[in-house]
């Protein structure tokens, strides 16, 4: 069997993103700090009452209700509002992947594709499995040097767990020079 070494700027981002992650774990978990965040980086998210449900290297879900600052003119959750929490349940784990990363990694939306299934007419919850695709693009970006995408799905779903809306958000990782 042949093993393959780790590039030493990938064994490097690893070992300080375990310490990384919790801490990021830890302040979106306080809804307190979570909400000035929204305030300060993401304010229309905290108008539409985005909230995180959960959060880990692998998974994300992220919460937007219907009410009716978030609502269209046919009785269901504007599609914007329904795009901001499906890019946030991804957008979160590649937040915490590149947040005070060594090497520093630069992240960027470049591409987003939605499919509307049903109306959303309650809480919706948008989920993200796609951590580790997102880890496996960073790690590449950061041993390449090169660019790299990686394309994430987020499912939305009402409280009854019917198929709301699904997202495809592109996400773009580089390393920054030196």
């Amino acid at each position: 069997m042949e093993v393959t070494a780790i590039h030493p700027d990938v064994a490097m981002y690893r070992e300080a993103q375990a310490k990384t992650d919790a801490e990021f774990q830890n302040r979106v978990n306080n809804t307190l700090l979570f909400n000035l965040f929204l305030l300060k980086a993401l304010p229309m998210g905290f108008i539409a009452g985005l909230k995180v449900k959960s959060l880990s290297v692998e998974k994300c879900e992220i919460t937007v209700p219907y009410k009716w600052v978030n609502k269209n003119p046919f009785s269901s959750t504007y599609f914007a509002v329904l795009a901001m929490a499906a890019e946030m349940s991804s957008g979160m784990m590649s937040m915490m992947g590149t947040i005070k990363s060594k090497p520093s990694v630069a992240v960027l939306v470049t591409g987003i594709e939605a499919e509307f299934v049903k109306k959303a007419t309650t809480i919706t919850t948008f989920t993200c499995e796609d951590g580790r695709l997102i880890r496996d693009a960073i790690e590449l970006a950061i041993s390449s040097g090169e660019g790299t995408t990686c394309r994430t799905v987020s499912t939305g779903v009402s409280k009854d767990g019917v198929v709301e809306a699904r997202f495809w958000v592109t996400w773009s990782f580089k390393k920054r020079g030196k």
